[in-house]
């Protein structure tokens, strides 16, 4: 019995020892997966108490750092601006996506993982002081990297991946802002391209994780497209214009009509070289335009008498009518000019047209870089330059193609033109107005892109306002860095396909970089979102990523959703346009509520198309006579001065005379009736000369 006894404790002792060994060995490990718990002075983190959490949620950023680590932190009890990071980096203080995750960023050194963000483990020698940023994850890495290029000139000259690899965890270590992460290796490393595997994050990832988009391609083999819009006539068609003076039918069919619908390009004056704006720069339809016709383009020319002159060419605002009998083609014999402004030089020249929920046609001009020596040589034609223009079309007055607003600043002053709505612009871009939106003082919403090389700004977006300089106006957004690439213009979403997208206004970068603004309802100030492109996987092969081409302009359907323009960055490539629609995947089939019935283009129903026979008619529908007509519906030929002895005026100024009646207005005998006549006389005379006596008698 005694010696069972010891054998047995003998062997409890054994197990002892092996499970302490065991368990020894097994936190070992643990502690090689599970990095160790240091703050930057390398004291461990401290568990946060109600009161440590009150205390830290005071300071609004100490808020956003305390929804990021709500139990344990090393955040100092006295938050101040960490020594560690570069205050130049974290300047950026203006309302946008940038300065808040640099704002979040600043947490890092809450994180009960500090010492491992910023590389001091494993790195001896190496001060806190010269650390600038911590070890981010690839996903929030790149989403940084994105919202944030546009306001540090030094992102510019590296790329994305570049980037990233300096600043992103290269295993599956600590990385901020959910540290400890596991990161997919190899392509897949952005955990966009692994949505499927990450559905079970907590709710500081799902956060951080950006919502992508899609682009689907729907048409290619375009020359040089520089925009897109509809008539709204419920057809659905898109009008596609190209730079050279062409503007093409896409069908909501799937189809590019080979006919043109408006060719122009005699008249338009186009630039293929980097920077030469000239050639056809917009195309607006009337919103009445399904009873009217009416459509309105701007372009470039240098013909008729302006060739003359020391500008170099100008740029005309002219008024067209659709064919009464071809719904798919411009009556170009219509044609009937509004503005012209003439300019000096090929870039900053604008040429926008749009017209407002309050039916007036906006006009959007540059400053076509002209000084004020130009404008004293040019006599006072450059009045309209870096200005918006606001005119109304719908007048019944023959004699004047528009008339002046009068609720427009200056319509009652004698030292600016009346049709101006707004100045102080340089190189606006594209424009677009809210047709959904006005504010309590019933001012529209109306965002411009611009580079205004004046203050040596790259590029800012501005809210065009009634009476407003926009050489002193504070835009909406400004984007500081010198080397940007030129803002792209867009629309503001009121598409049905998106809810995630309704109310954004999206717009990009010639680089192909596409963004978002969208606006606080409390404060009103605009907060910028780059827009994320998804990987092919989830657009279903559809074109994911960086657009890899030059973004030429936006556009947008009947139903409000949003194309993207773009081309080829070598000129010598002529038809490597192409137009992508802006797909949401979370709704890529279009649901139910979204659809609208195609309606079959019908031919202008209006009564001054069908009877004005020798005028044009106005948009109001009054038929407005050439010159030499007159009458109901210009019937009634003129002629100056009137038909006589008779005479009918069938044309203008060419009168139908009566038999034996001729000339011009019928004044003058014909000469056959008075050849005929001398002729009876002469024999009579005769006759009587003869003794014919008796038959004179008789």
């Amino acid at each position: 019995m005694k010696m069972n006894a010891k054998v047995s404790l003998t062997f409890a002792l054994v197990l002892a020892v092996a499970a302490n060994f065991l368990d020894s060995e097994a936190k070992l490990r643990e502690s090689e997966k599970s990095p160790v718990r240091r703050c930057l002075d390398g004291s461990a983190p401290r568990r946060l108490k109600k009161r440590d959490r009150r205390l830290l949620a005071l300071d609004a950023n100490g808020y956003i750092c305390h929804k990021l680590y709500s139990r344990l932190s090393c955040c100092p009890r006295n938050r101040h601006f960490p020594q560690f990071l570069d205050s130049e980096v974290f300047s950026v203080t203006n309302n946008t996506e940038c300065a808040r995750l640099l704002e979040e960023i600043k947490c890092a050194e809450c994180s009960p993982h500090a010492q491992n963000l910023f590389h001091i483990s494993g790195q001896e020698g190496t001060p806190a002081n010269e650390l600038t940023f911590p070890k981010l994850c690839r996903d929030y890495c790149e989403q940084f990297y994105f919202a944030c290029r546009s306001h540090m000139a030094g992102l510019f000259q590296i790329t994305s991946d570049e980037f990233c690899n300096l600043y992103s965890a290269k295993d599956n270590g600590i990385c901020f802002p959910d540290s400890p992460r596991k990161q997919v290796q190899g392509p897949g490393s952005n955990y966009l391209n692994q949505m499927d595997e990450y559905h079970k994050m907590d709710h500081i990832n799902r956060k951080h994780k950006r919502n992508c988009y899609c682009l689907h391609e729907m048409i290619s083999g375009l020359r040089q497209p520089t925009g897109l819009v509809h008539c709204g006539d419920g057809s659905q068609r898109l009008f596609v214009l190209e730079k050279e003076g062409f503007v093409k039918i896409f069908t909501p069919d799937g189809e590019l009509l080979k006919d043109t619908f408006l060719d122009i390009h005699k008249q338009v004056q186009s630039g293929i070289k980097g920077g030469d704006e000239r050639g056809l720069l917009s195309l607006a339809f009337h919103p009445k335009y399904k009873k009217n016709g009416k459509l309105y383009a701007s372009y470039t020319t240098n013909q008729e008498r302006w060739a003359i002159g020391p500008h170099d060419h100008i740029l005309r605002v002219v008024e067209y009518t659709v064919s009464r009998k071809n719904t798919n083609q411009v009556d170009t014999r219509t044609a009937k000019v509004l503005i012209e402004v003439a300019e000096l030089h090929r870039k900053h020249l604008g040429g926008q047209l749009l017209f407002g929920p309050d039916g007036f046609l906006y006009i959007f001009l540059g400053d076509g870089m002209i000084t004020l020596d130009d404008m004293e040589e040019m006599d006072g034609l450059s009045d309209f330059t870096g200005s918006v223009l606001r005119i109304d079309v719908d007048t019944d007055t023959c004699n004047a193609p528009y008339a002046i607003p009068r609720s427009n600043p200056y319509f009652n002053s004698t030292s600016q033109p009346p049709e101006i709505f707004a100045h102080g612009l340089h190189n606006p871009g594209r424009c677009t107005v809210d047709q959904h939106l006005a504010d309590s003082n019933g001012n529209l919403t109306i965002l411009c892109s611009e580079s205004n090389t004046w203050n040596k700004s790259s590029g800012r977006i501005i809210r065009i306002t009634r009476g407003k300089d926009y050489e002193t106006e504070p835009p909406a957004v400004e984007f500081k860095s010198s080397g940007h690439s030129p803002l792209v213009g867009g629309f503001i979403y009121r598409g049905c396909q998106s809810r995630r997208l309704f109310g954004n206004y999206i717009f990009g970068d010639r680089n192909g970089q596409l963004m978002s603004l969208q606006q606080n309802p409390l404060n009103k100030l605009w907060q910028e979102r780059t827009l994320c492109l998804g990987t092919s996987t989830a657009c279903e092969n559809s074109l994911s990523g960086h657009i890899s081409r030059t973004l030429l302009g936006f556009g947008e359907d009947e139903l409000g959703e949003v194309y993207i323009l773009a081309s080829s960055k070598s000129v010598t490539e002529a038809h490597s346009g192409k137009v992508y629609k802006l797909i949401d995947p979370k709704r890529a089939n279009v649901p139910e509520e979204c659809k609208r019935s195609v309606q079959p283009p019908q031919p202008v129903a209006s009564e001054c198309s069908h009877l004005c026979r020798n005028g044009h008619c106005t948009p109001t529908g009054k038929c407005c006579c050439s010159p030499g007509w007159e009458g109901e519906f210009c019937r009634v030929a003129k002629c100056d001065p009137v038909c006589q002895h008779g005479g009918v005026c069938v044309r203008p100024n060419v009168c139908l005379c009566k038999e034996s009646y001729t000339g011009p207005q019928c004044e003058l005998v014909d000469r056959n009736t008075e050849r005929v006549a001398r002729f009876l006389y002469s024999m009579l005379h005769i006759q009587l000369t003869n003794g014919n006596l008796k038959e004179m008698r008789l």
